[in-house]
């Protein structure tokens, strides 16, 4: 306990520490909103978008507003962060391939199912595709994924800094 002769000598130091630890807390809550529903730095790591992600980890950034904004506004080729369908506590980077509405063949290479076999897309969902299909899991083991799950899309690498790039929705697909 301060004595009442030194409390007018401790009071500022005592309010300036307080405000101190307000101003963080307030930074810490802003930061956090940010991260969430903004825009946040990612850090994405596995084989299952190589080439176009590296294997040992590269940070990303990902742009989460506009998806919330404009949830219907995903494009062919749009590389996406979502909740994974199979295990909630994770958050997975695919290739978004189908929108809902197209058909989309089931597994291209034929290593999951046969490459003849093809599905509908249906309405609020999307099928997204590692871009290293021997070692992804994707829309073609868990199907069609609801567009409820999508977090935001990725907007550039950012690190290492020798291999940043900005993505872009750059997809090939043939409309009938």
């Amino acid at each position: 306990m301060i004595p009442p002769s030194w409390l007018h000598l401790a009071e500022p130091a005592i309010k300036k520490v307080g405000l101190t630890c307000l101003h963080l807390i307030n930074f810490g809550f802003a930061f956090h909103l940010f991260k969430e529903n903004v825009a946040g730095l990612c850090f994405m790591a596995g084989p299952s978008m190589l080439p176009t992600l590296d294997n040992s980890g590269e940070l990303v950034l990902e742009s989460i507003l506009p998806h919330r904004l404009f949830p219907n506004q995903l494009g062919r080729g749009e590389l996406i962060t979502l909740t994974s369908p199979v295990d909630p506590s994770r958050i997975i980077c695919k290739r978004v391939i189908g929108l809902p509405g197209d058909v989309v063949c089931v597994d291209p290479t034929g290593l999951k199912a046969h490459s003849t076999e093809h599905v509908l897309v249906p309405k609020g969902h999307i099928w997204v595709a590692g871009d290293n299909a021997a070692w992804s899991k994707d829309s073609r083991d868990y199907g069609p994924v609801s567009i409820a799950l999508v977090r935001g899309r990725i907007a550039a690498r950012i690190y290492p800094l020798n291999r940043f790039t900005v993505f872009s929705k750059n997809a090939t697909y043939i409309e009938h």
